[in-house]
């Protein structure tokens, strides 16, 4: 009996050491610190063309042959359709004709008005003769001018038949075939389009504009030194462009249906990888935030709820588990507006292995090198 006392005894000793024995788990952390940060506003937003130039046809006839190749990059005065040009061949050469038949009249008009005067001078003519003599001249100029007219009418419509491109630009498809008759009022012959640079409208809250431009007003932000927002393109896969854009302008007015302010950005496309119609998001930076809280995005947790919080070791080593308030994306970085203060050592790697209240041992994070999967403690 007394054996067995002992060895419950034992056993009862062990288990305080057994416990003490249980190491800490290793994390990696990030102690935050205050900073100037732009205030970053992420904005839905669609591409548009620089210039955009509907090819028509000046004139009505049939298409003998398309010349561009559709998708490719043409210059101004490119030629892109030829319309059948011998009916306006003809009206050139009738017009030709009419204006030579003018020009003998103009002459016979203007030597009869010279010896009309010459005979008015002697008294050998009535006034009334000599008056029909000048008026029969003016009328034969008249003739003369509007016979040029028409001959000059008649070669533009000519020139006509070679439909060329108003603009530079990347054109499209071909919108009419050979053999299709087209005139002025007919469809569209083509669609050139300007794209680098290109436009890109973005959709901004009127709401967040204005509280953007109170807050820099209070003081609590400081705008941009050049007056203007810096704007950036993020891919969906979170990519960035790798061309900056320019703020041109926001609209003055507010959409009543949408309550949206537009937003128009110019962006470099060399590449040519940004079309017209594109959706895109757009990274503007229109103020800084001095004294802002920024933590690594992978830091950043979501309960069940979609609701943000952060583990942050404790003073005693243990890890607490805060919701936060999110603000924006700086750089990989989520800028943290309420729930860490400076100071706090926010841990980066190694939460998936503990709980609220585990104790810890931490160390600093290290970003991932290039080349490597991660970064820190895993």
């Amino acid at each position: 009996m007394a054996c067995a006392c002992f060895t419950l005894a034992g056993c009862s000793d062990e288990e305080p050491a057994r416990k003490a024995a249980v190491p800490k788990t290793g994390v990696a952390v990030v102690e935050v610190k205050p900073e100037k940060l732009p205030v970053v506003a992420e904005l839905p937003g669609r591409v548009s063309p620089m210039v955009t130039a509907e090819v028509r046809p000046r004139i009505t006839g049939i298409v003998l042959r398309r010349v561009f190749e559709q998708g490719a990059t043409v210059r101004e005065g490119d030629l892109l359709y030829v319309i059948d040009s011998e009916p306006f061949r003809t009206k050139v050469a009738s017009a030709r004709a009419t204006l030579d038949s003018a020009l003998a009249a103009q002459v016979l008009a203007s030597k009869k008005a010279d010896r009309q005067r010459q005979l008015l001078t002697t008294q050998a003519t009535s006034a009334q003769d000599a008056d029909s003599a000048v008026a029969a001249l003016a009328q034969s100029n008249s003739d003369v001018e509007k016979a040029r007219a028409d001959l000059r009418a008649a070669e533009l419509d000519l020139q006509y038949t070679e439909v060329r491109a108003p603009i530079t630009g990347s054109i499209g498809r071909a919108l009419v075939t050979e053999g299709a008759l087209v005139s002025p009022t007919s469809d569209v012959m083509a669609v050139i389009r300007q794209i680098d640079p290109v436009y890109a409208d973005f959709m901004q809250p009127a709401g967040n504009l204005i509280a953007l431009k109170t807050a820099v007003a209070d003081g609590r932000l400081q705008a941009d030194a050049s007056g203007s927002a810096i704007l950036k393109l993020v891919s969906t896969g979170g990519e960035l462009y790798p061309h900056d854009g320019r703020l041109l302008f926001s609209e003055a007015s507010v959409s009543a249906a949408t309550g949206q302010v537009i937003l128009r950005g110019e962006f470099p496309n060399p590449e040519r990888n940004l079309l017209p119609g594109m959706y895109v998001r757009g990274r503007v930076e229109q103020a800084a935030l001095d004294g802002a809280l920024a933590v690594p995005e992978q830091a950043v947790q979501r309960d069940t709820a979609g609701k943000a919080q952060l583990y942050v070791v404790a003073p005693d080593g243990k890890a607490e588990l805060r919701p936060v308030a999110l603000g924006w994306i700086v750089d990989g970085r989520w800028v943290v507006m309420d729930g860490i203060a400076p100071g706090d050592k926010v841990i980066v790697e190694g939460f998936q292995r503990i709980a609220p209240g585990a104790e810890v041992e931490p160390e600093p994070w290290a970003p991932a090198l290039p080349g490597r999967t991660g970064g820190g403690r895993g």
